[in-house]
């Protein structure tokens, strides 16, 4: 590597532990959603709001942290939000009701912004364009899965202790990862010494705040309400442009609302979010739950559906991760980027056609979207975030991008199942419930390669 090799391996390994712990919050949960439905006698739409509730409140602490982080230390930040994560999973093993294991994904969603916070630090270490896109591949290839270990330690934790099982794992692994980070990450300040906006913090988390709650009563039919959901849309507007007024006005802000402008800003959180929206619940929801359904699906049991999907496709996606990052710099950040929104679309498009009657076709499905997402989208998304950052706020755009990572998979797990429902019909053994959420995701995906192409190209960090 350099002269520093031995400093960059034991950082590497820091922030490994750091991406694995947060993680496992997501893809080991993925085949466990049915078996927490049993045990704490919740439906599918009450199982699936307490993922969307962890990915929104890792949305909104994704918002600031990063940002948090550039002024009082990003090993400080990261090691508090591992903590903090930490407790929330004790907390959600320890649950007795959804109710209870909904608070505890939110405790946990403060850890939303591990990975970017992660690349910042690797960043600062590492200035040579390759070696750093390299290990950038390395460590986000995390974020789709640990090799698939996970997502099998998921089912099988599940189908032989139950889902406590599964949080308890967790947390031992979060405090691991905690204590990794708080002796091997090295410390930096690149914003020492600066004050944090802290009314436009509030200001931005509350408008997203309202926008997400809008969102979710408007998929809840049973209790839909006209005057919540658009209150709460207009209420969002309002504190959106108040923390630009507050934003104009800062010495020191937040975000410089011509940042905010910037087409590198508002085109890539549009892709991000687009991108995570159309695939996310089509691999840890969709395509998990028909696997199980014994009238619809294929009847596996959780740990065997976790073995046949969710295994080979953060596997694939593990293994080709590297070696996208690794392209990057030499084919273009956006080309690469757009080739694997390419192939999440056919992969999407696999599952739709063949995947829904078929599980040979179900399975191949999922594991092209490991390597287009997973090993690809997923890893450029990411370093994107970084490289088209504006030098002054380093912590401005990986944070709200992280902000996108987090909100798309909320938005996932809100629209997709919804659509699922409402076309589901009285036939058990109908597929049309699926198939529509299938199209719905398709049709974002789409949209995110459309977005993709307003992304400008990071030259500085290209070869």
């Amino acid at each position: 590597m350099t002269n520093k090799s031995p400093r960059v391996v034991a950082l590497l390994i820091a922030l490994l532990a750091a991406c694995i712990a947060f993680q496992l919050n997501a893809s080991m949960l993925g085949p466990v959603l049915i078996t927490i439905g049993r045990e704490l006698a919740a439906d599918e739409g009450a199982v699936g709001f307490s993922q969307t509730a962890f990915f929104t409140s890792a949305a909104l602490f994704s918002l600031f942290l990063p940002r948090l982080s550039d002024m009082r230390g990003r090993r400080l930040v990261l090691s508090v939000m591992l903590a903090v994560m930490t407790l929330g999973t004790v907390m959600a093993a320890c649950a007795t009701s959804i109710e209870m294991l909904v608070a505890a994904r939110v405790i946990q969603g403060v850890s939303g912004p591990v990975v970017p916070i992660c690349l910042l630090m690797l960043r600062s270490e590492i200035h040579d364009n390759r070696l750093y896109a390299t290990l950038m591949g390395v460590v986000t290839a995390v974020n789709g899965g640990i090799a698939g270990i996970d997502a099998f330690a998921g089912g099988f934790i599940a189908a032989h202790f139950g889902f406590r099982g599964v949080f308890w794992t967790i947390a031992v692994i979060a405090a691991v990862g905690t204590a990794l980070v708080a002796k091997f990450a090295p410390e930096s300040k690149p914003s020492a010494g600066r004050r944090m906006d802290w009314t436009g913090v509030a200001l931005i988390v509350l408008s997203l705040a309202l926008m997400l709650y809008a969102l979710n009563r408007a998929a809840d039919f049973a209790n839909f309400s006209a005057a919540a959901v658009f209150g709460s849309v207009a209420a969002g507007l309002v504190a959106f442009w108040l923390f630009v007024k507050v934003e104009k006005r800062s010495a020191e802000p937040l975000v410089a609302v011509e940042h905010l402008k910037r087409r590198a800003t508002w085109s890539l959180l549009l892709t991000t979010t687009l991108t995570m929206t159309g695939v996310f619940a089509v691999v840890n929801g969709i395509a998990m739950s028909i696997a199980q359904n014994p009238e619809a699906g294929f009847g596996l049991s959780p740990d065997m559906a976790a073995l046949c999907l969710l295994t080979p496709y953060a596997l694939i996606g593990w293994l080709f991760g590297p070696f996208s990052g690794r392209m990057a710099p030499v084919h273009g950040y956006t080309f690469i980027l757009r080739l694997g929104l390419l192939g999440s679309i056919i992969g999407v498009a696999i599952v739709l056609f063949a995947g829904l009657s078929s599980l040979a076709g179900l399975v191949v499905g999922i594991v092209l979207l490991g390597i287009a997402y997973a090993g690809c989208a997923n890893i450029l998304l990411n370093g994107l975030g970084v490289v088209l950052s504006p030098e002054e706020f380093p912590g401005f755009l990986p944070g709200m991008n992280a902000g996108a990572f987090n909100l798309g998979a909320g938005l996932s797990f809100a629209i997709l199942p919804m659509v699922q429902m409402m076309f589901s019909g009285a036939d058990p053994a109908s597929t049309s419930g699926y198939s529509a959420a299938v199209v719905t995701g398709l049709v974002i995906t789409a949209l995110a390669l459309a977005t993709s192409f307003l992304i400008p190209r990071p030259v500085h960090a290209e070869d």
